[in-house]
């Protein structure tokens, strides 16, 4: 079976060769480049304020690296931060903070609402201002659920996320390859990437049956209200995270039942 992996280049290999080894044919789709956002007065005064902040959630190893390259441009040492908690979005993002020594919380599902059941956030008194490290658009959900219990945010919005081009190019030679009605699965791990999804597919339809694996309850939610605007029911299966482990064992239960 074909297996789109949409994840951003530099973080596809590691799932691409799993599911290679087990039998799955794999296409290389990224829906998603980060780009950094320059370093600026605004940004500059966000890390003075990290002193008085008692939590930081970092949402991606893209944001880990560039938040640490900007907090020393802004003229601070990690030392300075040893009173600050860590939060990361997942297992990638905590190996990615690990390299500098720092030790993280990660959620059991790792999303905007595994991150919110965390005691450090839910259960914590006291808690009045959290810092995101984080892309243009991302985490607006988490942040709001968080404003409503009168927490302050410290925005840092380090990247931004943009559909690369090279892969407009590729999503119509991968469609040339395709049968009529043939099952496809397509990794679909943010609404940045569904969107971007939407935008080929408009350009470019097909009668291909894709199979999305979908990250998490709410992005879930998102493709079954989109199901109008693609014309009709969505195969979705959902992921509590996005190892390699969990994507071949829910693909495999899926192929069961079909």
């Amino acid at each position: 079976m074909l297996f789109i992996n949409t994840r951003p280049e530099d973080r596809a290999a590691s799932l691409t060769q799993a599911l290679v080894a087990v039998g799955y044919q794999v296409e290389a789709l990224p829906l998603l480049e980060l780009v950094a956002e320059d370093f600026s007065d605004a940004l500059q005064h966000l890390y003075q304020q990290l002193d008085e902040t008692q939590v930081i959630v970092v949402v991606s190893p893209t944001a880990a690296e560039i938040g640490m390259r900007y907090l020393q441009q802004a003229g601070m040492q990690l030392a300075q931060l040893k009173h600050i908690q860590w939060i990361a979005v997942g297992q990638a993002t905590a190996h990615a903070l690990a390299k500098f020594n720092i030790v993280s919380e990660v959620p059991e599902v790792e999303n905007s609402e595994g991150m919110l059941e965390l005691p450090i956030l839910k259960q914590r008194e006291n808690l009045n201002k959290i810092a995101f490290w984080r892309g243009q658009g991302g985490r607006q959900f988490m942040m709001q659920q968080l404003q409503q219990r009168g927490v302050s945010i410290l925005n840092f919005v380090l990247y931004r996320r943009q559909c690369p081009e090279q892969s407009l190019t590729d999503f119509l030679d991968i469609l040339k390859k395709l049968k009529p009605h043939q099952p496809v699965a397509v990794m679909i791990s943010s609404e940045a990437s569904w969107h971007n999804w939407l935008q080929l597919c408009a350009q470019y339809p097909s009668d291909v049956q894709w199979i999305y694996l979908t990250l998490g309850e709410r992005l879930t939610k998102i493709l079954m209200d989109s199901q109008v605007q693609v014309g009709g029911a969505i195969n979705i299966i959902q992921l509590e995270n996005l190892s390699a482990s969990e994507i071949i064992q829910r693909m495999s239960d899926w192929q069961g039942m079909v």
